[in-house]
């Protein structure tokens, strides 16, 4: 297992505040050019957002493997949050509301925080704020309160819905002076409560995508320091990975169906594969002061902390490879139809092999749930 790489050049496609010029490309990634050509030079934040399909198809036939699509998809996301917080921003400055306040961040949460995002995910973000006296709060708080308010209405006409959970930097709950979160997620860990866990779980994937990233850096310095003493909490989290079980039966037979499946060889391969994997990594990433934020860096940090074996470490990093990739193939087809790119697979449609390296894949994610819960 490789612990020690470089930084990949691909991670620099989006990091610009607009899209690379065909002919800023060599011919090897022809295409690459060929759909930043289809797209145009200055399209809409709408534009761009439907374009992810085309860009997928163009990366996959550069043969790159799922985990770096995955990437490249969430720093395409996150190129699309800067653009939409911009817009908001000179909207905001020719309203009069002003230059920001104070210095602030924005956090994306969840598989956009791991920088793990598929196809068609909703928002998940939230909002550092510098701390301030409370004298002023209205005045802050007004101020973010709308910008919230703006980016997220302009990502959500994107075709980036809203969270239906309120996840999202325009709600109280999510937007906080520094030593607010620092104080809410003190509180949070000192007992063991369902809810408090169900949202930090969402909270403890983040990553900054605008703003003073110093604020997001002093936030994850308390969380390290913080949660490898909350044994109450970690335990409540250890019981949750139940809520999510893996999709074998008690013979380790692959199983679909549910309430919510479409019919019975559905299986929803994020929610009963990649995600039980997640939530496993992560609570052992807490557990053992990692502080890497998606999931292949956190399998490499916790075989270095001894916490895992490198076979065992290697094995998950397969699976969760070869289940991303499987999702981009169904959620592609999907889109091709018309139809939500979602997590459903359809088992009656896969080859012996591919329904045998699935439950393989599903056994080891199995066995990393059961030894951590």
């Amino acid at each position: 297992m490789r612990l020690l790489h470089r930084a990949s050049p691909w991670r620099d496609l989006f990091s610009a505040d607009n899209l690379p010029s065909p002919g800023e490309l060599p011919p090897l990634l022809a295409p690459l050019q060929d759909a930043l050509r289809e797209l145009g030079p200055t399209p809409s934040l709408a534009a761009a957002h439907a374009w992810q399909g085309r860009l997928v198809e163009a990366l996959q036939r550069l043969d790159l493997p799922a985990w770096r699509i995955s990437q490249l998809i969430s720093d395409h996301n996150d190129m699309l949050y800067r653009q939409a917080i911009r817009l908001a921003l000179n909207e905001m400055q020719g309203q009069g509301w002003g230059e920001p306040p104070v210095a602030y961040c924005v956090l994306t949460l969840g598989s956009a925080g791991r920088h793990e995002s598929l196809l068609g995910p909703d928002q998940d973000n939230a909002m550092i704020m510098a701390d301030y006296p409370d004298a002023r709060h209205t005045e802050v708080d007004g101020y973010f309160q709308s910008l919230g308010e703006r980016f997220t209405a302009r990502l959500d006409e994107a075709g980036i819905p809203l969270c239906n959970g309120h996840v999202m930097a325009r709600w109280p709950m999510w937007r906080k002076r520094l030593s607010e979160w620092r104080e809410q997620l003190s509180l949070w860990t000192r007992e063991r409560r369902v809810k408090r866990v169900q949202q930090s779980n969402i909270l403890l994937d983040f990553s900054p995508v605008w703003g003073d990233a110093s604020l997001a850096d002093a936030l994850a310095d308390h969380v390290a320091r913080l949660m490898p003493r909350a044994s109450l909490f970690l335990d409540e989290m250890a019981a949750l990975l139940d809520e999510l079980p893996v999709a074998l039966d008690r013979f380790g037979r692959l199983v679909g169906g549910g309430q919510e499946a479409p019919h019975d060889q559905a299986l929803n391969l994020k929610r009963q594969g990649v995600l039980p994997l997640v939530n496993a990594v992560r609570l052992l990433s807490l557990r053992h002061g990692v502080r890497a934020a998606d999931t292949r860096s956190r399998l490499a940090g916790l075989v270095m902390k001894g916490a895992l074996g490198q076979r065992q470490a290697e094995a998950l990093v397969r699976a969760l490879d070869r289940c991303q990739e499987r999702l981009l193939v169904v959620q592609l087809a999907n889109l091709k139809v018309g139809a939500m790119p979602d997590g459903w697979v359809d088992l009656s449609r896969l080859e012996e092999d591919e329904r045998l390296l699935l439950r393989h894949d599903m056994l080891v994610i199995r066995s990393l749930v059961r030894s951590v819960r």
